[in-house]
């Protein structure tokens, strides 16, 4: 076979390899076999030079060439270096009598080199290498076979050009896909990947029967930590948290971040449920330690919640619901703490969310309503006001008792719109009440702390109160002691301004809170509502009998009516009186009616022109 033939098979070859993706080491290996086929040397070899970095090894044809090319690259000085730096061929036909090289050439000599003849291997501008051609004899090579050899060296460097793009675009995937399956806080796998070694850990599950569980850990307080110290502190946290949890795991379980403060671990091969308890106490030990950050000591504890594999769990997404559903419930058992789904608690979980999501619009359905309960004047029994309640009729759950409702309208941030509702209908519902004696009778409706710190609430009543001309000073606002909990400087700022527009404002449960003394000294109230609570016991603990003596006695020094609520018996009724308490209300005299019979209550005629409840112990 000629040598045009030889090298054109050659090149046929390589035409075809630069569009597959075979491997380099492979492909240039092959290649400077071949090139001693076409071209008359002894041996090739290729070394790869970039810039900054030590010239590396690549390929050579036998142990002579490989020899060569590894003396050049510890010497760093040779023929190869001299055709990568001048980007020209270098041709060596008696290394005897060469000079450029006083390190390499002895060496190569001894070794059995007499010829070399270099080509810089090219990409434009860019350097790549040199393909070197060892010659065991002396002597030149011909003009056709110089050029061979540069065409052959082209033909590497577009090799390895594209190559080296295919292997460029493949760690740019790889890096892409480690970026998309890793947390860039801290490192930790995020959710995606928990979900796939998930799958693959139950269906090892499956197969084994061995037992695996997912920890879903919440920290508990850290958004006072981001409150307090700002979010790089939070951020700083984060990631000592991930190394904490990393280092309590066995070398085999995954720890991943899923937003914000939570955290998932997976662990298999478990030996049983005490194990999987065994870890969630390690991991609450762990947060619980203090941390120094930035020279700041934070202590903060977690919240676990706990979910096996097992019969009947076949996807991975419920299994971390699972195990998400049982960190919610440690937390409402009031956090730090580890907890396993309780099956009933899910229940009443589950039920509360479909009310949530019922409740949204029931106003516009019709579905919400409101009753009064009367004020009675505790001397004489004259009925000289309301209290607005609400009622809601679910469709599918029937009535919805307040203590339900209200909570459910806080959580899903429907109390502002519902409070609003049950204002506009008692201001609506008075204007259209008609007393014998042409009094008019005062209604108090009640007030959650969202409703009160809501940007536009005092508008919200000041159009409430003219459109339905209603006089502010027969409307109570009734409030615990829950809105000062959270920013007691804003509410103070509110009532001061539903002051100035004349409604009048209450205090409600009053005695069970924490602080009700400096409330009543420091804020704008007219009224105190003693709690329930101390009128049921006073007749049968002194205690309470005193507590209810204190807070009257109290509220009048301070210039404030006082209200009993929860009054159910005859004896209540005139314990209260004897102690000089103003209105009352409760069972006893009036359980909560519709806006129409009360209505019609306020029709029935008394001597005075005054309206009494049809009461026993009044009537005697």
């Amino acid at each position: 076979m000629s040598d045009e033939q030889l090298l054109s098979d050659v090149l046929s070859e390589f035409a075809h390899t630069l569009v597959t993706d075979f491997p380099i080491q492979g492909i240039l290996d092959h290649l400077v076999e071949r090139i001693v086929d076409v071209l008359p040397i002894t041996a090739a070899g290729v070394t790869i030079i970039a810039p900054g970095v030590a010239p590396h090894y690549l390929a050579a044809s036998n142990e002579s060439a490989l020899q060569f090319e590894r003396l050049q690259t510890e010497l760093g000085e040779g023929p190869c270096f001299e055709a990568y730096e001048s980007g020209s061929a270098v041709a060596i036909s008696d290394l005897r009598v060469d000079l450029r090289f006083p390190q390499f050439t002895p060496r190569a000599l001894a070794a059995g080199l007499a010829a070399v003849f270099t080509f810089p291997l090219r990409d434009g501008d860019e350097r790549l290498g040199a393909l070197d051609l060892y010659r065991d004899r002396r002597g030149r090579l011909n003009a056709t076979a110089m050029r061979t050899a540069q065409t052959l060296a082209d033909v590497t460097a577009a090799y390895l050009h594209n190559a080296k793009a295919r292997e460029d675009l493949h760690d740019s995937v790889l890096r892409s896909r480690e970026i998309a399956l890793h947390d860039a806080l801290t490192g930790l796998p995020n959710r995606m990947l928990f979900l796939e070694r998930l799958d693959h850990a139950m269906l090892r599950c499956r197969r084994s029967d061995r037992l695996a569980a997912v920890f879903f850990v919440d920290l508990d307080q850290f958004k006072s930590v981001n409150d307090r110290f700002g979010h790089s502190a939070g951020d700083e946290l984060l990631v000592a948290v991930a190394g904490r949890l990393s280092a309590t795991l066995r070398p085999g379980d995954t720890v991943a971040r899923m937003s914000g403060d939570e955290f998932v671990i997976l662990c298999e091969d478990l030996e049983g449920h005490l194990a999987a308890g065994e870890i969630a106490t390690r991991v609450g030990n762990a947060i619980a330690e203090p941390f120094n950050l930035s020279g700041n000591e934070i202590v903060i504890s977690a919240s676990v919640g706990i979910a096996f594999s097992g019969p009947g769990k076949l996807l991975s997404e419920n299994l971390l619901a699972e195990a998400d559903t049982a960190m919610y419930q440690a937390k409402r058992l009031g956090g730090a703490r580890q907890q396993i789904v309780d099956l009933q608690e899910q229940e009443r979980s589950e039920h509360l969310i479909a009310l949530e999501r019922d409740l949204s619009g029931a106003a516009t359905r019709g579905e919400l309503h409101t009753v009064y309960q009367p004020v009675v004047d505790i001397d004489d029994g004259r009925v000289t006001g309301v209290e607005a309640l609400l009622r809601w009729d679910s469709p599918s759950q029937g009535v919805v008792p307040p203590s339900v409702l209200i909570p459910i309208a806080e959580k899903g941030n429907l109390i502002t719109e519902i409070g609003q509702w049950v204002l506009e209908q008692a201001c609506d519902d008075r204007s259209g009440w008609k007393r014998p004696d042409s009094q008019e009778l005062g209604v108090s409706v009640n007030v959650s702390a969202h409703q009160l710190m809501s940007t536009d609430y005092v508008n919200d009543v000041a159009a409430v109160v003219t459109r339905t001309q209603t006089d502010p000073a027969l409307l109570t606002l009734e409030m615990t002691e829950s809105v000062f909990i959270q920013d007691a400087e804003r509410a103070l700022v509110v009532l001061n301004e539903l002051k100035r527009l004349g409604v009048l404002l209450a205090l409600d449960d009053f005695g069970t809170g924490y602080s009700s003394l400096s409330y009543l000294k420091r804020f704008p109230f007219d009224t105190v509502k003693i709690d329930q609570g101390f009128v049921f016991d006073m007749g049968h603990d002194p205690s309470s009998f005193a507590i209810v003596s204190a807070i009257i006695d109290l509220a009048h020094s301070l210039g404030l009516q006082v209200v009993a609520e929860g009054v159910e018996t005859v004896a209540q009724c005139a314990d209260l009186a004897s102690l000089g308490c103003d209105v009352c209300q409760g069972y006893y005299f009036a359980r909560p009616m519709s806006g129409s019979d009360f209505s019609a209550l306020l029709c029935q005629q008394t001597v005075d022109g005054s309206v009494y409840l049809p009461t026993l112990a009044i009537a005697s």
